[in-house]
């Protein structure tokens, strides 16, 4: 009998990663099958922990059902697309058009068609660390090439314009912004945003703006829209329903187009032949869209102090600080708080595992440091989704683990 060589995958995937849903969530479904009850501190669904879209959202698409179910414009549906220009004019883009609004199934894919239609082998983007590893996937499936521009923890994880700056090479074609960012919670000061603008205007790049927390602020925290500070660079702004109304499974997501668009005109044909390609977005969650972004928002009640968000961000950050060798930045914006662990207490050679011995003795599942493209093994990322009881609980199991790694590590 003739021999055959295994079906392999391709040699596209080589070097992508998406650790966040790597082996520890594979060792987390593993140990749910044999019973154990996992808490889950790993991935910014919000649905899970209690959060439900407004009333008004879930109407609107069950009501348009009738009217969703065939095949619709590939950049969307016209309400949609309409509502959220007037969404972008409201924030000082003044000029903005639906045509100039595409809608997807989520900011993920949109994240990958924008980056598939713009990289050719061994082109450059810049994006930060940490960062939302989908970008670096999604970059180098594209074929291009991530380089990773340091956030500083030590000033509020904010990113160096200098250091951005040094990175820049002539084959470098974008510079992306993760604001609020998604693992830090760092929510970039006017000032930052507008050097980072000012070094795309100066090196001809593009700006991909991943603003899908940008509603999710908290204190005095200023969310600025980079696209308003740009309005001469060809930006692309990432946003939808996920987060700010809770309906991360309707895959609602869209791009808003700005800038010198005419200088676009034929990357703009690239990206609307892949749109063409995947037909178009989910047509029943596109009619989410307007209902979403009119009326009440209810996320502000949310964010305000004595709201579930405000209360469970505030609690987390309390008590991870008070672990003795935990530090932590609190978190201005997003889901997400991401502590380090100081080296010389805990001495952690490889990240993954230790997240994986914290979630077999403790059964608590958090993100390691380096899933997120970060430098080093000593930091880890905590959703604060759960309620403040359930943090209490976790972050004490966190605490207890991280006292027996501590004596372990001192007797040596």
């Amino acid at each position: 009998m003739q021999e055959f060589e295994d079906f392999t995958q391709s040699p596209k995937l080589r070097d992508v990663r998406y650790d966040v849903r790597g082996p520890i969530a594979q060792e987390a479904a593993r140990l749910e099958r044999e019973g154990h009850r996992i808490t889950r501190l790993n991935i910014g669904n919000p649905a899970p922990f209690g959060f439900e879209a407004p009333d008004s959202i879930r109407m609107t698409m069950i009501n348009n059902l009738a009217n969703a179910q065939g095949y619709s414009d590939s950049q969307g549906i016209y309400s949609a697309r309409i509502a959220v220009a007037q969404y972008y004019q409201s924030r000082g883009m003044t000029d903005t058009d639906p045509d100039d609004i595409y809608l997807g199934n989520g900011v993920s894919e949109l994240i990958t068609m924008v980056l598939q239609a713009m990289l050719g082998p061994g082109d450059e983007v810049l994006i930060p660390a940490p960062d939302y590893p989908l970008w670096t996937g999604a970059t180098t499936l594209a074929g291009g090439r991530a380089v990773h521009y340091v956030c500083d923890e030590q000033n509020h994880w904010w990113p160096d314009p200098e250091e951005i700056e040094s990175k820049v090479t002539d084959r470098t074609k974008a510079l992306v912004i993760i604001n609020p960012n998604n693992p830090t919670g760092a929510v970039y000061p006017r000032h930052v945003l507008e050097a980072m603008a000012d070094i795309a205007r100066r090196h001809n790049l593009i700006l991909l703006a991943d603003e899908i927390y940008e509603n999710i602020t908290f204190d005095d925290a200023e969310m600025v829209n980079v696209c308003t500070l740009a309005d001469d660079v060809f930006t692309i702004t990432f946003s939808g329903l996920s987060k700010t109304w809770r309906v991360a499974g309707f895959r609602s997501g869209w791009i808003f187009v700005s800038g010198p668009t005419h200088r676009a005109k034929n990357y703009l044909e690239g990206l609307t032949l892949l749109m063409n390609m995947r037909m178009c977005a989910n047509v029943p969650a596109q009619h989410a869209i307007q209902a979403a972004l009119g009326g009440h928002q209810s996320i502000e009640d949310l964010i305000a102090p004595g709201g579930r968000l405000y209360e469970q961000r505030t609690t987390a950050h309390r008590l991870l600080a008070e672990i003795p060798g935990v530090t932590v930045e609190q978190a201005d914006g997003a889901l997400y708080l991401f502590p380090r662990l100081d080296p010389e207490m805990y001495p952690i050679s490889d990240d993954e595992q230790f997240v994986i011995e914290l979630l077999r003795q403790q059964k608590i599942l958090v993100s390691h440091g380096r899933a997120f493209n970060w430098i080093d093994d000593n930091h880890f990322r905590l959703v604060t989704l759960p309620s403040v009881e359930d943090l209490e609980v976790a972050i004490a199991g966190i605490a207890e683990f991280l006292e027996e790694y501590r004596t372990a590590a001192a007797r040596g």
